[in-house]
C-alpha cells in the first residue's frame, strides 16, 4: 500500500474556545503539495495535526507509513554534536566500538543492518550544503538556517514515507534555499509543503488552497494555481456585476407594481363610491382585487429577497486577499513616561548631537 495521509471530520479549536478546523475531510497522496491559505487560515495547526503534534477535537487523521514533520521554528540544543542532532550518534559510537575491535554483542544490536550510517549522514549533509559541518561540530557552530537544514537531513536519514514541512525556507539565503529545493524535488513519497516561497511552491504537482475551514484542489503549480484562481475570480466578479443589475431590476418592478395596485385600488374605490353596479358585485371584485394585489406584490417581493441573497453569494465568492488587517495590541507604557533619553549622542557620520533627546 502507497504512503498517504487521511484526515476524516477532523475539527480542531484552541483552549479559549477558538475554532480553527470543523469536519475537514482530505486525503495527501504521493507526490508534492503546496498548502497555502491567508494567515490565519490554519495551515501550520493543519500540518501539526497531521504530524501529531497536536491532538484534535473531533475526527481522525490516519497515516499509511512514517511521517517525518519539520516545524516551523526550529530549536536545536547547542551542546548537542552534528551526530546527534541527526540521530546517529548510538549507531555511530557502537560502529566504532567494533571497529576498534570490541565485539559485545550490544554494539551489533545497536548498529543493526546500518552499516554505511557514517556514510549515509555525511550523503545527507552534503545534499543540503553541509557538508563542511562533518559529524563532530557542535550545534552551537552552526546559523540558524544551518539549523533548519540539519533538522531536515536528520529527517531523510530517517526515510520517513511522508515528510511535512512548514515553511522551511525561512532564515536560508539563495544558496541553501536551492539545495532545499534539490532536495524537495527528489523526494519520492508524500510531501505537504506550507510556505510562502514561491520558488518551493512551483515545485508543487499540486496545490491545497485552505480558506474557511475547506480545502480546494488545484492541480499543477503555483503559478497554474494562480491562473485558475484569476479565472474564478472574473467569473465570480462579473457574477457579482449580473446579480446587482437583477437587484436593481426587481427593486424598479417592485415599485412599478406598487404604483400599478395603488391606481387598481383608486379605481375600485371610485367605482364603489359611484355606485355603478350592485354592492354586493363591487364587494366580491373588492376582495378579489385585493387577494390579486397581496400575491402579486408578495410575488415580486419574492424576487427581490432571491436577487439579495444571489448578490450575496456572488460577493462572498469574491476574495478581499490583498487587503491586509494588522491588529495591534495597546502600548503598555502610559501616555507621557519616558522610555528612553539620549544625550550628546555621537553618531558614526555627521556631527554630535549636543543635549537630550
Amino acid at each position: 500500500m502507497s504512503a498517504s495521509l487521511t484526515c476524516s471530520s477532523l475539527s480542531f479549536a484552541w483552549p479559549d474556545g477558538t475554532s480553527v478546523l470543523s469536519g475537514l475531510d482530505a486525503a495527501f497522496g504521493p507526490g508534492r503539495t503546496g498548502l497555502v491559505g491567508v494567515n490565519g487560515s490554519g495551515k501550520s495547526t493543519l500540518l501539526r495535526l497531521l504530524a501529531g503534534e497536536l491532538t484534535p477535537s473531533g475526527g481522525t487523521v490516519r497515516a499509511v507509513g512514517e511521517v517525518g514533520y519539520l516545524p516551523q521554528n526550529v530549536t536545536l540544543d547547542t551542546a548537542l554534536r552534528v551526530d546527534e542532532a541527526l540521530g546517529v550518534a548510538a549507531r555511530r559510537a557502537a560502529l566504532h566500538a567494533i571497529e576498534a575491535g570490541d565485539a559485545s554483542e550490544e554494539h551489533f544490536e545497536t548498529v543493526g543492518d546500518d552499516w554505511d550510517v557514517e556514510e549515509r549522514a555525511l550523503a545527507a549533509l552534503g545534499e543540503l550544503g553541509l557538508g563542511h559541518l562533518g559529524l563532530d561540530r557542535t550545534v552551537a557552530e552552526v546559523s540558524g538556517g544551518e539549523s533548519v537544514l540539519l533538522r531536515l537531513a536528520a529527517l531523510l536519514l530517517r526515510r520517513p514515507e511522508v515528510l511535512l514541512l512548514d515553511e522551511p525556507t525561512n532564515n536560508l539565503d539563495l544558496y541553501a534555499r536551492r539545495r532545499l529545493y534539490a532536495a524537495v524535488s527528489a523526494w519520492p513519497g508524500v510531501l505537504v509543503v506550507v510556505s510562502h516561497d514561491r520558488g518551493l511552491l512551483e515545485l508543487a504537482d499540486r496545490i491545497a488552497d485552505l480558506r474557511s475551514g475547506e480545502i480546494t484542489w488545484y492541480g499543477g503549480s503555483f503559478s497554474a494555481y494562480e491562473q485558475a484562481l484569476a479565472v474564478e475570480q472574473e467569473a465570480a466578479e462579473r457574477m457579482v456585476r449580473v446579480a446587482g443589475t437583477d437587484l436593481r431590476r426587481q427593486r424598479r418592478e417592485l415599485a412599478d407594481a406598487h404604483v400599478k395596485l395603488a391606481r387598481r385600488k383608486r379605481y375600485g374605490q371610485k367605482m364603489y363610491d359611484t355606485k355603478r353596479e350592485p354592492r354586493a358585485v363591487m364587494n366580491q371584485r373588492k376582495r378579489s382585487a385585493q387577494e390579486s394585489a397581496g400575491k402579486h406584490r408578495l410575488m415580486h417581493e419574492e424576487k427581490l429577497a432571491e436577487a439579495r441573497e444571489r448578490l450575496d453569494e456572488a460577493v462572498e465568492a469574491v476574495r478581499d486577499d490583498d487587503e491586509i488587517r494588522i491588529e495591534l495590541p495597546y502600548t503598555a507604557v502610559p501616555p507621557g513616561r519616558a522610555v528612553l533619553t539620549l544625550r550628546d549622542l555621537e553618531t558614526a557620520h555627521g556631527a554630535c548631537a549636543r543635549g537630550g533627546l
